[in-house]
């Protein structure tokens, strides 16, 4: 009897196994199209068999447990690739928008408008006295404005518009991390591995992880139990287990990082702002101080892997002062107090080594504790290799990487063009002179500290490094008759026993004094907000002769331009007011002016061919025509965006040919389903019928007995 019981288990057994598996077979079905669902099958292992006559027999089957068809190898590298598939995504898709905004196939461009700039100053050239040929000069200028800054204003536009996508990105980012420490909490519950999987936990975990990696770069190890572990590429923990660490998008800060030897107490601090982060080493012990006993730094725009260098190529060194004597650097303006008060004295000394870093713009930061954060900015080397230490991958990687080093860059390169024609524009036309002579001028450039060299970057003043040692000269004229002014001296300024203008020593206040000084019976010289303003005395007029120094072009004097950018880049408001200031000619070495003496104006239009030596914080020096520049600008956006492209496309490819070999193992096929199911279906027939049998033969035996 005892072996009939058996048969009747074995029956039942087998039922529950192909009912098992036909509910699992079903439910692939019906998952068939679930995004992140992975097709799952019954474990089924013989049971235990018992030692018989004949031999042993066995005793049926066993549903062991339901599991799910993953490859975590593959899943492994698709994440990879799809965190950089997204990278360049975004990256490529926001540079089509910059790339249509410097093509000039279509529309006329900055291009076009710089041509017709240069061909005005032909043609002023040519008709010197030609009231027309001022106003057309003046009028194309206009519209050469206007095109620089609507071409400037839509990539801060584009910068703003990406702030706010990786602002989004960041809190779907905590929301996802969230997600799976929860999951993570579930799965501990639920699952008792190769007895009780929760697969379906799992899946949804799963298409949590793929949706992280569309964001960010990631790693992640399973120890099962809900025991899932994520961090990014870079090392930083962002889940673990029930854990989770945030991210963050925060304004502009800075940090500081002192040598274990080091008695400083203070911090650094900044005004402006920068599509790069600034790094301060310092390499000559010292003070926070005006004097030369300042300690001295040198700075890097990628975190000290380069440092930036000068228009020689030398390493630019900046010195370490207070608020009192503000240091300009690229576009900050830095200065050290003390930890509670940015105009207050910081304490000790500076020491080789001693690191600060100041980050003026929007930056990502991962949260180690509440209190402890750590910059995980996207970071390209100027070699072109990404910062490793930080986020390499994902959407976020690439709205980074398009916001600083593509539109960062180019805001750069276009600061950089303008910077150029500004100076070099006014380098000529502060020693010219136009229809009309001055009783006054007022510079257009600002200093902030009145009594640190014009050289210096302590000054502040914007064109500082364009100055050299020399000198400049003036004419004054009798202003009834228009004559030379009886016994005045033209000679140049006199800084003390016949001395030339030193750029690393004279300041604002000397050029001043200088002025008054020299030329104090035909002027007077006095500073009106930290600008020049020299001021004809009573009876006189005055004109700009040869300046070696570029000292009138540096002060912002009889200048075509003002502003030192290509936002603050305008027409001066004498020049735009009254063409007759535009200078044409010049004043001979005798103080005559002739109204036919084309010789600024020449000089001008023949800048468009000449070579002029061209320095932003982002490159090194180069050589090149203006216009050259500009174009180099836009065939960069055309190459940066072509290379966004293909690197999409590549990674694209890598990540499709991935998911299709994870779809081969966790996809459902429902050709293969169905055939499962008939199969299933034909088990659960045959073991119904050993059920019957094994029920027949038990009546059978009974039937004996009566």
């Amino acid at each position: 009897m005892s072996g009939l019981t058996t048969l009747l288990d074995i029956g039942k057994g087998a039922l529950f196994a192909s009912q098992s598996s036909i509910e699992v077979t079903g439910n692939n079905i019906a998952n068939v199209n679930t995004p992140g669902y992975a097709r799952q099958a019954v474990r089924l292992e013989e049971a235990h068999s018992i030692d018989f006559n004949p031999g042993q027999l066995g005793t049926g089957v066993k549903a062991v447990e339901v599991f799910r068809y993953f490859n975590d190898f593959v899943e492994e590298q698709y994440i990879d690739k799809n965190a950089q598939q997204y990278r360049w995504d975004a990256t490529y898709q926001n540079l089509r928008a910059v790339d249509s905004l410097f093509n000039e196939s279509q529309v006329a461009g900055l291009n076009e408008a710089l041509s017709k700039f240069w061909a005005d100053w032909q043609e002023l050239a040519d008709n010197p006295a030609l009231i027309a040929a001022r106003e057309a000069l003046s009028g194309n200028t206009q519209n050469l404005l206007s095109t620089l800054h609507t071409i400037q204003q839509d990539l801060h536009n584009q910068q703003d518009q990406v702030d706010e996508f990786i602002g989004q990105e960041v809190e779907e980012v905590n929301d996802i991390l969230d997600q799976i420490a929860d999951l993570n909490l579930q799965i501990q519950s639920h699952d008792v591995p190769g007895q009780n999987n929760a697969n379906e936990l799992k899946d949804k975990r799963a298409l949590l992880v793929r949706e992280l990696s569309e964001k960010i770069d990631i790693d992640y190890v399973d120890n099962g139990g809900g025991e899932f572990t994520v961090w990014t590429k870079a090392g930083q923990t962002l889940v673990d287990g029930t854990v989770t660490f945030s991210l963050g998008f925060e304004n502009a800060q800075s940090m500081k990082a002192l040598t274990s030897t080091s008695n400083f107490d203070g911090d650094i601090y900044f005004s402006g702002s920068d599509d790069f982060e600034y790094t301060f080493e310092v390499v000559s012990s010292g003070l926070v101080s005006n004097a030369g006993s300042a300690a001295q730094m040198r700075v890097s725009l990628d975190g000290g892997k380069t440092w930036l260098t000068d228009d020689d190529g030398n390493e630019m060194h900046v010195a370490a002062r207070p608020e009192g004597g503000k240091t300009t650097v690229g576009d900050l303006t830095i200065w050290f107090g003390s930890t509670t008060d940015s105009s207050g004295t910081p304490a000790g000394d500076l020491e080789v080594g001693d690191k600060f870093t100041v980050v003026p713009k929007k930056s990502l930061y991962w949260y180690r504790t509440t209190s402890s954060k750590e910059n995980i900015t996207p970071q390209i080397y100027a070699n072109g290799a990404d910062n490793e230490s930080r986020l390499t991958g994902g959407a976020l990687a690439g709205y980074f990487q398009f916001r600083d080093q593509h539109v960062g860059r180019y805001l750069d390169k276009l600061d950089g063009f303008s910077k150029a024609l500004i100076w070099e524009v006014n380098r000529l036309q502060s020693q010219g002179m136009g229809l009309q002579k001055f009783d006054t001028a007022t510079g257009t450039y600002s200093v902030d500290s009145t009594t640190a060299a014009l050289g210096s970057n302590g000054s502040g003043l914007a064109f500082f490094d364009k100055l050299q040692d020399g000198n400049m000269s003036l004419y004054f004229y009798d202003e009834a008759s228009g004559e030379l002014a009886s016994g005045a001296s033209f000679g140049p300024l006199d800084f003390g026993g016949g001395a030339n203008f030193d750029a690393s020593v004279h300041s604002m206040t000397d050029v001043v004094d200088a002025i008054n000084n020299t030329w104090g019976t035909f002027m007077t010289a006095d500073i009106v907000n930290n600008r020049v303003r020299m001021t004809a005395n009573t009876g006189y007029e005055f004109g700009f002769g040869t300046d070696t120094a570029g000292l009138a072009a540096a002060l912002g004097v009889n200048t075509f331009f003002e502003g030192d950018s290509a936002a603050s880049m305008e027409m001066t408001t004498l020049v735009r007011s009254d063409p007759d200031f535009i200078a044409s000619g010049h004043a001979n070495g005798t103080g005559e002016i002739n109204s036919g003496d084309n010789t600024t104006a020449l000089s001008i239009a023949q800048l468009k061919d000449k070579v002029v030596t061209i320095n932003i914080n982002s490159e090194n020096p180069v050589n090149q025509t203006i216009g050259e520049y500009y174009n180099g600008l836009v065939a960069g956006v055309g190459a940066d965006t072509a290379t966004a492209e293909f690197n999409l496309n590549f990674n694209r490819t890598l990540a499709k040919d991935l998911n299709t070999r994870q779809q081969e193992t966790a996809g459902v096929n429902l050709d293969e389903e169905m055939a499962n199911l008939l199969k299933f279906q034909h088990s659960y027939t045959a073991a119904s019928k050993l059920v019957k049998t094994a029920d027949s033969m038990i009546q059978t035996l009974l039937g004996m007995k009566n």
